[in-house]
């Protein structure tokens, strides 16, 4: 997370605790919210790097710095855009006909997350972190920038991690995905000096409306037979 060590330590805690909460109430209910319910989870374990990172950075030790940068961006750049279009494949009825589409844009999440994660393990020196405005900004290189322009390249990846949850059957699914699609927004506008870690930090705190839709069960009204 920005800020500090110790805030993103802290705000990693909070959100592996409710990831953990939501996971078990998951497996409670029903065990299609279960991949969902990570999410909080997985992103608390994502702000726990970063805070190696920013521990790394304060005790001079490049060594910290890289493994908690290449933690951190295996959740950016793989993890992300592989789990959320699982997690909406996950959760929608089996009859739904966007299941598949869905599957599909998990798999194109997973082709494009090695495509830009892989290269990182073979070139350690493309990880550049630095601080900027009392944030965390990562400077890398990335292998698609030797074929497309870096815009295309986020481009396609906010369409894989904001698409599938606006392609869900379930309303409030879709005002996730709706969340994601502010919090790029508001990046672009305030906080494009450290938008990687900024984008990680809002998302990661967007993820407890996935809390709230498990707790409440929020897919029953719409998909009665199989959330009763």
């Amino acid at each position: 997370m920005c800020f500090s060590e110790s805030v993103s330590f802290a705000t990693g805690g909070v959100l592996v605790t409710g990831g953990a909460f939501a996971s078990w109430k998951a497996w409670e209910i029903n065990k299609r919210y279960f991949p969902i319910a990570l999410m909080p989870a997985w992103a608390g374990v994502q702000q726990v790097l970063e805070g190696h990172v920013w521990m790394g950075l304060n005790d001079s030790d490049p060594f910290m710095v890289w493994w908690g940068a290449m933690g951190f961006i295996f959740f950016s750049w793989f993890m992300w855009p592989v789990w959320i279009p699982y997690s909406v494949y996950a959760l929608e009825p089996p009859e739904s006909n966007r299941k598949k589409l869905l599957l599909q844009l998990a798999l194109a999440g997973a082709l494009l997350g090695l495509v830009l994660f892989i290269p990182h393990l073979i070139n350690p020196d493309w990880i550049k972190v630095s601080i900027n405005r009392h944030s965390l900004s990562y400077e890398d290189t990335m292998f698609l920038d030797y074929l497309i322009p870096r815009w295309l390249t986020y481009a396609i990846y906010l369409f894989l991690i904001i698409a599938p949850p606006l392609a869900s059957t379930y309303l409030h699914v879709r005002l996730f995905g709706v969340t994601l699609m502010v919090i790029v927004i508001v990046i672009y506008l305030f906080l494009i000096h450290a938008y990687i870690s900024f984008f990680c930090l809002l998302g990661g705190i967007g993820t407890i409306h996935l809390i709230y839709i498990i707790l409440r069960n929020k897919c029953q009204r719409e998909c009665p037979i199989i959330f009763a």
